[in-house]
């Protein structure tokens, strides 16, 4: 009376190409996350990897707490960092952050 019936609507003639295309944003979603953090994120592990594994002694450094010094000892999983003359500390290799040109040290100081 008032109220006009409602009928369905026929989808497209393809049928099945309306379920790709509903995946393709989500699918392209997944591609810039991709190029946009997790690539650039593995290269930084990377990089970070094998400056750890390029250490040596004598090289100056600077610790994920802070902490600056020159590499004295160098073992599996461990480095000596003397932080001032005499003074020695143990931390480990992942601890190091950066690594600084020679004779950083002697112009802070």
């Amino acid at each position: 009376m008032l109220i006009s019936s409602a009928y369905a609507q026929a989808g497209p003639a393809g049928g099945g190409d309306a379920g790709l295309m509903g995946l393709l944003p989500i699918v392209l979603m997944f591609v810039v996350l991709y190029f946009l953090m997790i690539r650039p994120q593995m290269k930084r592990a990377k990089e970070a990897k094998a400056m750890v594994e390029a250490l040596q002694k004598g090289d100056e450094v600077i610790t994920a707490g802070g902490m600056l010094g020159r590499i004295s000892k160098i073992s599996e999983a461990y480095i000596t960092l003397e932080i001032a003359p005499g003074t020695e500390i143990s931390v480990q290799k992942a601890a190091v952050q950066t690594l600084l040109p020679k004779g950083t040290l002697k112009t802070l100081q």
